[in-house]
């Protein structure tokens, strides 16, 4: 016959798990200082977007550009601060969608399109599907990145960088938005800029990261003289330096492709000939 004790240790049990303190709600507190930097690089796309439309071209290029400047802040200042987090990588991919994928791709339909429409409809659906694939290659461009951040040799970039991209765009608009009448062929070559863009985005090419510049180091004195050089000049023009700047950039991954190309190709005209 049972006394009962035998469910003693498991009554004890239950009250002693009863009787546990219930684990603290999870805090879904976020950092203020890299978010808030993200927000800006928000802010100037969809400032971009309003300028845009507004027909305020100056404006719009130089918002994509200061875009840039908070992108480029918000993840150096988290891993500096130790307060990197997986909200804040979600976060700034959107902004970046914003900023460096919607925005430049509005500024070239906005500047161009109406105006390429007038010489015929064929022209105009070129237009807007020129801004379009821009606007679905930088969707691509950030989606690759994601994946593959994990595995990617730090030290370049598959693909050309969103930021570097929407800089050429919003830059050709911001340099060309001086031309009272570009003409069918300026706003040809203002959409075919932009086509290139996204195509550099989705491609394969290499371009360096500069992921490994540490600016703690000590540097040469005559480097300080060409930083403030760089000033200087994109103060006096900073439409056309930023573009020939970011241009130059753009064209690193088909030019060092194209020279790796050739040396292969000389090598072996070179050992055939040899033989």
């Amino acid at each position: 016959m049972l006394d009962g004790t035998a469910g003693a240790p498991y009554h004890a049990a239950l009250m002693d798990e009863q009787e546990l303190p219930k684990p603290a709600p999870r805090r879904r507190a976020i950092y203020l200082l890299p978010n808030l930097l993200t927000t800006g690089c928000l802010f100037s796309g969809f400032y971009a977007v309003v300028a845009a439309i507004d027909g305020n071209f100056e404006r719009a290029g130089l918002a994509v550009f200061i875009a840039m400047i908070f992108d480029g802040m918000d993840g150096r200042t988290a891993r500096l601060t130790h307060t990197e987090s997986a909200f804040g990588k979600e976060y700034d991919s959107l902004a970046d969608m914003v900023a460096f994928g919607l925005a430049p791709a509005i500024v070239s339909y906005q500047w161009g399109v109406a105006r390429i429409a007038e010489y015929g409809n064929a022209w105009g659906r070129f237009g807007w599907l020129a801004a379009f694939f821009y606007c679905a290659a930088a969707a691509l461009r950030l989606a690759r990145f994601n994946t593959r951040v994990a595995t990617q040799d730090k030290r370049y970039f598959e693909g050309l960088p969103s930021p570097s991209a929407a800089a050429v765009v919003s830059g050709f608009v911001w340099v060309s938005s001086e031309w009272r009448e570009p003409g069918l062929t300026g706003l040809i070559v203002a959409f075919a800029v932009t086509a290139l863009a996204g195509a550099l985005m989705v491609s394969s090419l290499s371009f360096p990261s500069f992921k490994n510049f540490d600016p703690t180091k000590p540097v040469p004195f005559v480097t300080l003289v060409v930083g403030a050089l760089m000033f200087v000049v994109i103060g006096i023009d900073p439409a056309r330096a930023l573009l020939l700047c970011f241009g130059t950039y753009a064209l690193w991954g088909p030019l060092s492709w194209s020279w790796r190309r050739l040396r292969r190709l000389m090598r072996g005209t070179g050992a055939s000939g040899g033989t």
